[in-house]
């Protein structure tokens, strides 16, 4: 490649001796790559004048091809040096306890087959935590749901449904569905997700205020209670998975979806690991639960 970007200093400098120079090169080194670029391409590709070295008429037809391969050249050596940065990699995310235990294990393992020395931060919380920890740069970017987010990017990834928990020998229990009217003055255990929940959404959405006893930050804390008959609740279908809790899950009419998403401040300022991992996440979307 250095014959060419000898060549092109050479039409923008107009002079042998000035691009010898700027590229710290002999001027005879100069001549030679381009003597060994023409005997290559069977093209003589400059002529001299007084007024300096310019493109004959058939280097001025091939040079937009150089100029192209050059330019393809240095995207190529681009996006080598981003690789290499991979390396050394530490991608920090925002999580909340769903993605962390059923998105997360598999994605970061399949991750890591690819780019072995990357390293993961993850960081576990709520919508309006995960959403300062962005603002704050404590994490790269997070997953939250859009709704509850103000000023950041979002990529939508996957939406899922949530439903009903309640213990087994609830009154309820064996409805193949329960709506939000039966369920409305049965002790609630709210999951706290800071200041956006869509359980509260669609209560309030049918005028509704459910009668919540325990406002918990855990899932999983959640699920236990319910066995030991403390209360139900309404929890991400994804949470729901592989439990062994002795509980009761319905769905609920009407439906209540949940949209999980990536938010970030800006793309183009996120790290070159974090780069990477999103767009590996965006391309396996299909693979996730």
């Amino acid at each position: 490649m250095n014959r060419y970007f000898a060549l092109q200093k050479i039409v923008e400098l107009g002079s042998f001796t000035k691009a010898a120079e700027a590229l710290g090169y002999t001027q005879s080194a100069m001549s030679q790559m381009i003597s060994s670029l023409e005997d290559e391409l069977s093209i003589t590709l400059l002529y001299r004048s007084r007024v300096g070295v310019k493109l004959t008429l058939e280097g001025a037809d091939l040079y937009p091809f150089i100029q192209r391969t050059i330019l393809q050249y240095q995207a190529m050596q681009e996006k080598a040096n981003e690789i290499k940065g991979l390396e050394t990699g530490v991608i920090r995310i925002g999580t909340i306890s769903s993605i962390s235990c059923h998105w997360m294990p598999q994605l970061i393992k399949e991750f890591q087959v690819l780019y072995p020395n990357v390293q993961f931060i993850l960081h576990q919380g709520d919508y309006s935590s995960i959403q300062e920890w962005i603002k704050v740069g404590a994490v790269d970017f997070g997953f939250i749901t859009p709704p509850a987010v103000t000023d950041f990017h979002t990529i939508t990834i996957k939406e899922g449904s949530m439903l009903a928990i309640l213990p087994a020998n609830h009154r309820l229990a064996s409805h193949s569905t329960v709506t939000l009217h039966e369920i409305v003055n049965e002790p609630f255990i709210l999951l706290e997700e800071g200041h956006f929940s869509e359980p509260m959404e669609a209560f309030h959405a049918c005028n509704l205020e459910p009668n919540i006893k325990f406002c918990i930050h855990d899932d999983y804390a959640i699920m236990t209670m319910v066995e030991a008959g403390l209360g139900i609740s309404i929890l991400a279908e994804l949470v729901l998975r592989r439990t062994n809790y002795d509980i009761v899950m319905l769905p609920v009419d009407p439906p209540i979806l949940r949209t999980i998403a990536i938010g970030f401040k800006d793309k183009t300022s996120l790290p070159i690991a974090s780069k990477y991992f999103i767009e590996y996440l965006i391309s396996n979307i299909e693979k996730l639960p």
